[in-house]
């Protein structure tokens, strides 16, 4: 007569009990509340950015009497388009001429500024010369120094060149970028393979071919991400303006703004006209941001994963 042998499974493996201390752990509520307490602190960030812009689209609604007499936050009698129709009339449109020209800064220098720093990112990463690393060293040096330190030995040097009062004086010294620089090999050790490269040389490709037709597609979204950080940064240099211009023509539409400004005290009616001006300032950022944050996403992971 055969006999059955049972076997039976302790009902709490080691494995089971692992699932359920890694279950437990997911819904303890010590990580409830770290998950509250992160969510919250996003919710004040984004209400703490947005509340000035929130402000600024309800203010640009308003007449001039509006503007004074009602709540911050209160709708006015939505003049929004007849407060853009003057601001892009005032002075022959001397508006749109200031939103060119921080078009021109911003779009134009940041494109060259960013191709510049990815080709010296790329050179840093990729070949090997004497003093390299200290070059590099210099260059991260230059990162910690404040721009508005420089300003005034770089007004003195575009005097001695005579570029004061001229589109190169924001345009030329947008060209130099440490943090770029940087930015640029972190993003070549990342997205380029030094195998890539080899096999390009014994295909018979030369330096400069391999740059344009390999690295520079593979370093597109740390292209788009210097250009970003570039393009708010010339966007927003309202002090390298104020040193640089005295002709009103070449204002970026900040040093403009601030014009108007000045004179709100002794004419209250360009209140409505900063206003609405400062809305119509934030559009380019709104957008660039939008458009681009796919690749400013991906820009940012480039030596998260090796």
């Amino acid at each position: 007569m055969s006999s059955l042998t049972h076997t039976t499974t302790p009902a709490n493996t080691p494995v089971e009990r692992k699932a359920t201390r890694s279950a437990g752990r997911r819904t303890s509520p010590n990580a409830l509340l770290s998950k509250g307490v992160v969510n919250a602190l996003l919710i004040v960030a984004a209400f703490y950015t947005l509340m000035p812009v929130s402000w600024l689209l309800f203010a640009a609604t308003k007449s001039d009497r509006d503007l004074f007499s009602t709540s911050g936050f209160a709708l006015g009698d939505f003049n929004l388009f007849a407060n853009l129709h003057h601001v892009f009339t005032f002075n022959d449109g001397i508006y749109l001429r200031w939103f060119g020209n921080s078009i021109l800064y911003s779009v134009v220098g940041s494109a060259a500024s960013t191709f510049l720093c990815i080709a010296t990112g790329y050179a840093f990463d990729t070949y090997d010369f004497k003093g390299k690393e200290k070059l590099f060293a210099a260059v991260l040096g230059g990162v910690l120094v404040p721009t508005t330190v420089i300003q005034l030995p770089m007004y003195l040097l575009a005097t001695k060149v005579g570029i004061v009062n001229t589109y190169w004086a924001l345009l030329l010294p947008a060209l130099v970028n440490p943090f770029g620089v940087y930015l640029a090999r972190v993003f070549s050790e990342g997205y380029v393979p030094n195998e890539v490269l080899e096999a390009a040389r014994v295909d018979g490709a030369g330096e400069l071919r391999i740059f344009a037709g390999i690295s520079l597609p593979m370093l597109a979204p740390g292209f788009m991400t210097i250009f970003l950080f570039s393009f708010t940064a010339s966007w927003n240099n309202f002090f390298g303006a104020l040193v640089m211009l005295n002709d009103e023509k070449l204002y970026p539409v900040n040093l403009g703004l601030f014009m108007w400004n000045s004179v709100t005290q002794q004419q209250p009616e360009y209140y409505s006209l900063v206003i609405t001006g400062s809305l119509v300032a934030v559009v380019p950022l709104i957008v660039a941001f939008v458009c681009l944050q796919r690749f400013w996403r991906s820009g940012l992971t480039a030596g998260a994963v090796k």
